[in-house]
């Protein structure tokens, strides 16, 4: 089962969030049939979406981190809910390379660290807020850490770790975000950078099959009482329906839907988060043209 929790400590100077999410992005990786850089490209940022549009208080929001780092897999995007459920995409799933020096996926040579992390936060207002930063090093985990410390003036540290099995399935995912809240003094940062430290590798730690209630315990150890806020399921949820695509394609204007009617007779609209296909013939696109003229 794929959940996160979110906790604090007693005086409040210390948030953290920890997800495990092995479900999430093996559904990712059926749906997309990434092979393994892209599939930890994209799991990271399942992972880290998760947590952060956990955080959003206001129903029905939703928050997108999207990363255009210039490397072969393109723009890789995912969309969360508040309730931390996740979606999303990358450009070019087949992107195959070798193993770095380490021995590790190459994720930020597939990623690219020459571009940026935009995270958008639409929280039902006019306009969604929206921050950008440059990356750092393409391995997302260090660029959404950056976004924090930069954007939203929160030290933050984030680990996001995917394994992946002999026969390229999902092995584990998950991660954490840890951070410092305004008010913290130097002695409550020292001790969190230490914890990181000690703590080594979330990769490590998710295959010790250790749970998020454990990885916390290990960073949290040492800021004093702390309480869990929130335990909660998490999933792959696109959510897409034949209304939305409809609106989509009502939204693209009377003469592209004219268009679209006399030069193809038909049209086959594919979701880039589930990819379920979506098919019109010619008659409900003329009845699309002709709500769209009532609007």
């Amino acid at each position: 089962m794929d959940y996160l929790i979110r906790a604090i400590n007693e005086d409040g100077t210390v948030k953290a969030t920890a997800i495990t999410a092995k479900d999430i992005v093996e559904r990712a990786r059926q749906i997309h049939k990434t092979l393994p850089v892209g599939t930890a490209a994209l799991g990271r940022t399942l992972c880290a979406a998760s947590m952060m549009g956990d955080a959003l208080k206001e129903d029905d929001a939703s928050l997108t981190v999207q990363i255009k780092g210039g490397g072969p897999l393109g723009t890789v995007t995912a969309v969360a809910d508040n309730l931390g459920n996740v979606k999303g995409y990358l450009q070019n799933p087949a992107v195959d390379l070798p193993l770095n020096e380490n021995g590790k996926l190459d994720v930020g040579r597939a990623v690219g660290s020459d571009g940026v992390l935009t995270v958008i936060k639409d929280l039902g207002l006019k306009q969604p807020f929206i921050g950008q930063v440059s990356l750092l090093s393409g391995e997302i985990a260090d660029d959404i850490a950056v976004y924090y410390t930069e954007s939203e003036q929160i030290g933050t540290a984030c680990a996001l770790g995917v394994l992946i099995d002999r026969d390229q399935s999902v092995k584990a995912a998950g991660g954490y975000i840890l951070q410092a809240m305004p008010g913290a003094d130097d002695s409550v940062i020292s001790v969190l950078e230490k914890a990181v430290l000690d703590a080594g590798p979330v990769t490590k730690m998710l295959d010790g099959g250790m749970t998020p209630e454990e990885i916390l315990n290990i960073l949290l150890k040492n800021v004093g009482p702390y309480r869990i806020l929130m335990k909660r399921e998490a999933a792959y949820v696109c959510g897409c329906t034949q209304e939305r695509v409809e609106r989509a394609l009502i939204s693209m204007g009377q003469s592209e839907l004219l268009s679209l009617i006399n030069d193809q007779k038909q049209a086959e609209i594919t979701c880039q988060f589930c990819d379920r296909v979506y098919r019109f013939s010619e008659d409900q696109l003329r009845l699309l043209l002709k709500n769209s003229k009532k609007q």
